[in-house]
């Protein structure tokens, strides 16, 4: 049976939120709640931050988070999630999680629903969305569009599908949660990867493995999350939260 393990990216440095994983919703940092709603989807084998800063090291271990240091020189949460992955003894098919650091929303039937992608011995990669009615415009938050198998065909910062004919019946538009999974060998495969013209045009890293040729399963999720990227988001986070107690 493979294993199943989550790893949470945490950088401190950050363009447009300065030590995001330490920013507070409501009374509990951003990194400690995303560590405790991902330890509630209890199949996991083992939870990981996988941070480069000691501040969030620390920050971690006073709450009794696991945590590991990682190398400061990483450019993206998939090469640090490989380095705290190869010090596990993972088989190849074995399945890794990567949530990203500033979900922290996430709700233990959408880790579920990622991994329940794996039943398919196909499936490399996977990742969920969520269909949307606003925001469709907001460049923040990243469209994806995707086959009627379910693989994901283009993701972007834009309007995708651009609606030409508005006589036309209106087409579904859907987010992308910020939620990866990846059988262990694809990870390493997905390393070795360069930077390519789609993923520098539109800064989303996924577009490098769809322009090499990797699938990407997608599931959709009716669960609303919370991607928290700038200070705004920070104060939405707040205000969601307020309506949750």
């Amino acid at each position: 049976m493979n294993s199943v393990v989550a790893i949470i990216p945490a950088r401190y440095q950050s363009s447009r939120l300065p030590a995001k994983p330490l920013a507070m919703i409501g009374d509990t940092s951003m990194i400690v709640r995303v560590y405790r709603q991902v330890c509630r989807a209890n199949f996991f084998d083992e939870v990981i931050v996988a941070t480069d800063d000691d501040r969030i090291l620390e920050h971690c271990l006073a709450h009794d988070v696991k945590v590991k240091m990682t190398s400061s020189l990483h450019n993206n949460g998939t090469t640090r999630c490989l380095e705290l992955a190869d010090t596990l003894q993972l088989n190849p098919n074995d399945i890794i999680v990567n949530v990203q650091g500033d979900e922290p929303f996430i709700q233990a039937e959408q880790l579920q629903l990622v991994v329940s992608c794996f039943d398919s011995n196909e499936v490399q990669i996977a990742t969920l969305c969520k269909r949307i009615y606003t925001e469709v415009e907001n460049p923040n938050v990243v469209k994806l569009v995707k086959s009627l198998h379910n693989k994901a065909i283009y993701f972007s910062r834009s309007v995708i599908p651009f609606h030409r004919d508005t006589q036309d019946e209106t087409p579904e538009y859907f987010k992308h949660i910020g939620l990866y999974a990846y059988r262990y060998k694809v990870l390493q495969a997905l390393c070795k990867l360069h930077e390519s013209k789609l993923e520098k045009a539109e800064k989303l890293e996924q577009l490098r493995w769809l322009e090499n040729g990797f699938s990407i399963h997608v599931k959709e999720t009716i669960l609303e999350s919370l991607s928290i990227d700038t200070p705004e988001d920070l104060i939405k986070a707040n205000e969601f939260l307020s309506t949750l107690s």
